[in-house]
């Protein structure tokens, strides 16, 4: 493991609360056990989340998902539903789900530098009544992932303002980075396959299977 090559390693919550301290009365009372108004109002304008859970072997994964603002359902005050659309087909979420249930999701909203964060468990389910109202551009979802909320609280705005994330005049020039059919390339080294053909599939994928 790699804390093996590490010195000073802090490996209990009582050395972590003497480093960091404990939270404030306000933060621990921030966070709700249901969705109030102005969680429901934030949802209904991301456009945006990322998904986190973990499967039975431990190891944590954080899935990105995106679509036109509202696609995630409020259907109450304690339950959610996010429409699965096409991707690789790893499915490592929907895998995790099924193994242990646990969902971790942050909402963003373009220009706004608070965050809203839901924890809950999740269930895939294929009801014919969700699978319609996610329909997104005439296509259907063949499953919708359900949260049943547990945990809601909005973050403060100190990591979009250290990282200035929606100031462009702060973002990094980028043009040296390869893309991704380069970094594909290099990483898969797949037969008979050159950048420029890899770079069409990718087009041809975002143009023709987005849904």
């Amino acid at each position: 493991m790699a804390t093996a090559r590490l010195h000073d390693v802090v490996a209990t919550k009582e050395a972590l609360r003497e480093i960091v301290g404990h939270p404030s009365e306000l933060v621990v009372r921030k966070q709700m056990a249901r969705l109030d108004q102005h969680a429901c109002r934030y949802i209904a304008l991301s456009p945006f989340l990322a998904i986190g859970t973990s499967g039975l072997n431990g190891v944590g994964d954080v899935s990105p998902r995106g679509d036109a603002a509202g696609f995630v359902l409020v259907l109450d005050d304690n339950t959610l539903a996010i429409p699965e659309r096409p991707g690789n087909r790893r499915s490592d979420t929907l895998v995790n789900i099924l193994e242990t249930g646990g969902v971790g999701l942050i909402f963003m909203v373009p220009g706004r530098e608070e965050t809203l964060r839901v924890n809950g468990k999740g269930s895939i389910v294929r009801d014919a009544e969700l699978l319609d109202r996610t329909t997104s551009r005439g296509n259907r979802p063949s499953v919708v992932i359900v949260v049943d909320v547990q945990e809601c609280f909005f973050h403060c705005a100190k990591a979009f303002k250290r990282s200035g994330l929606w100031q462009p005049a702060t973002w990094p020039d980028s043009a040296g980075m390869a893309s991704l059919a380069q970094i594909l390339i290099d990483q898969t080294r797949p037969p008979n396959t050159s950048v420029a053909e890899l770079e069409q599939q990718i087009a041809e994928s975002y143009a023709k299977r987005m849904y």
